[in-house]
């Protein structure tokens, strides 16, 4: 499922998008860079899907993998793609598969992130795979090919409340997103959460696996979240849900006044 940050002032609006990158000279507006996407793979088997809370969180720190990797940053060998990417509108899309069309996805240069979910014998722990930017109309093959639309997941049951010494994405609790959707939100706000930290702080998290959970709040405390100046996801409304709908906001316990 595709999936844009619509307002990069709240709060990524800056020159250095945490690769030492600076905008191109002359651009005013991410809308005149040429524009890029982050494709996202999940992995799912007809017989054993994996559970919605794990598949989010996997794609979340799938992308911080792919923002802290050493081949992101520097002279690495996506660096290029991945700040032509993030001078752009931030766009994101999930895709699933299977069998034979995970295997050819796995081929290509990417990172594959493991869930921390169970695995049964109706249920999966989750697999997503992260790959460079391509340009928005230059999809490899094997990529262009999978489904983007109707990815559904469920989890079993609700979900154990949040560690609050961990950073928590929360989702807010009036969206109707389908599971790649959510993934998709998920990942903005792991990436907004990193542009905001400082070298340390990545690092620690780096170091940890990137612990993280992603949990959909309760009304009150939506509204407690928005308001507290931690970094929200605001959509551009390509998809699914209305244009500028604040989807996520990046609770990590570093950025917490």
């Amino acid at each position: 499922m595709s999936s844009d940050i619509s307002d990069r002032s709240d709060p990524g609006d800056r020159s250095d998008h945490g690769d030492g990158s600076d905008r191109v000279p002359g651009r005013t507006s991410p809308d005149e860079a040429p524009q890029f996407v982050l494709p996202l793979v999940v992995r799912i088997e007809k017989a054993a899907p994996p559970a919605r809370t794990d598949a989010l969180e996997t794609a979340a720190r799938a992308v911080l993998m792919m923002l802290s990797d050493e081949r992101s940053v520097g002279e690495g060998e996506w660096a290029r793609a991945m700040r032509d990417w993030q001078d752009a509108r931030i766009r994101k899309v999930v895709r699933r598969a299977r069998g034979a069309e995970w295997r050819r996805a796995s081929a290509l240069p990417g990172l594959t992130v493991m869930g921390a979910g169970p695995t049964t014998e109706t249920a999966s722990a989750a697999e997503v795979r992260v790959f460079p930017p391509v340009p928005l109309d230059g999809w490899p093959k094997e990529l262009a090919k999978l489904q983007v639309s109707g990815t559904e997941l469920d989890d079993a049951g609700p979900p154990p409340a949040p560690d609050p010494a961990r950073p928590v994405l929360w989702i807010g609790p009036d969206l109707d997103m389908s599971a790649g959707k959510a993934m998709a939100q998920a990942g903005h706000g792991a990436q907004l959460a990193w542009w905001e930290l400082s070298e340390t702080e990545r690092k620690t998290w780096r170091e940890a696996g990137f612990p993280l959970a992603v949990r959909t709040a309760d009304a009150g405390r939506w509204r407690e979240l928005t308001a507290s100046g931690l970094p929200v996801v605001r959509d551009a409304g390509f998809t699914e849900i209305a244009p500028g709908s604040c989807t996520v906001v990046a609770d990590h316990p570093a950025l917490r006044g």
